[in-house]
């Protein structure tokens, strides 16, 4: 490809808090679509998108079982986004700050997820063609 590009994205809401984290899946999809490169550092909560113990549930309010409810698990869609990148003729590199990870006790994440440092994202972010910081809201 050759206009392919390294994108960065920084994401920082932990899993099911807000729409943020939704927005930052389909662009990473997209760019991963396109066989660009993507390096996605997560701070705070957002390490908890790639916990590895995350689980589908039932929803007894609406009466329904665990088939019935599909609950999607953040989880997944990185491993379908790993997938994606590579088919696609990209890479993605996922990246938890550590001490996000030890803080909230969540060092158990999928395979191909790396652990690093606020100094990681900042030399992800001197690589890339492109930065985009996905904030929380306080």
């Amino acid at each position: 490809m050759a206009d392919k590009k390294t994108l960065a994205f920084l994401l920082m809401d932990a899993p099911y808090e807000s729409a943020r984290t939704t927005t930052a899946f389909r662009l990473i999809d997209a760019a991963a679509r396109r066989g660009h490169d993507v390096s996605v550092f997560c701070y705070e909560g957002a390490v908890a998108l790639s916990f590895a113990k995350q689980a589908p549930h039932a929803n007894a309010v609406h009466g329904r079982d665990v088939a019935q409810e599909d609950h999607p698990n953040p989880k997944d869609w990185i491993i379908a986004l790993t997938a994606q990148a590579e088919k696609s003729g990209g890479k993605l590199t996922w990246t938890n700050c550590g001490l996000c990870v030890d803080e909230r006790g969540v060092g158990e994440a999928v395979a191909g997820v790396g652990r690093g440092s606020p100094v990681d994202f900042w030399k992800m972010a001197e690589a890339a063609d492109n930065t985009l910081v996905i904030p929380t809201r306080g």
